[in-house]
């Protein structure tokens, strides 16, 4: 049996693929939101606040969407990776 035709240790690929995933999302966040790093952790941080009696939300409409889009499609990406070749 050649190297090429053997079976990959699913545990590293699995592992490979979820460490990924922190910085995958940070560079698309940055990306689609046009934040640098420094803004993105900046973001991660914050929280609402209320400045003279008015809310004042830590992301706007627009933001939470985009985040939300790319966290749903870096989960299925991920879905994938995990089902891709499963046993039957």
């Amino acid at each position: 049996m050649s190297i090429e035709t053997q079976k990959k240790n699913l545990l590293l690929e699995l592992h490979t693929e979820f460490s990924k995933l922190p910085v995958l999302f940070r560079e698309r966040v940055c990306e689609e939101c046009n934040y640098g790093v420094p803004t993105f952790y900046r973001k991660l941080r914050g929280s609402d606040r209320l400045v003279d009696g008015k809310l004042i939300p830590a992301l706007s409409k627009a933001e939470k969407k985009m985040i939300r889009g790319i966290g749903e499609e870096l989960v299925n990406s991920l879905f994938s990776a995990v089902f891709k070749d499963s046993e039957k």
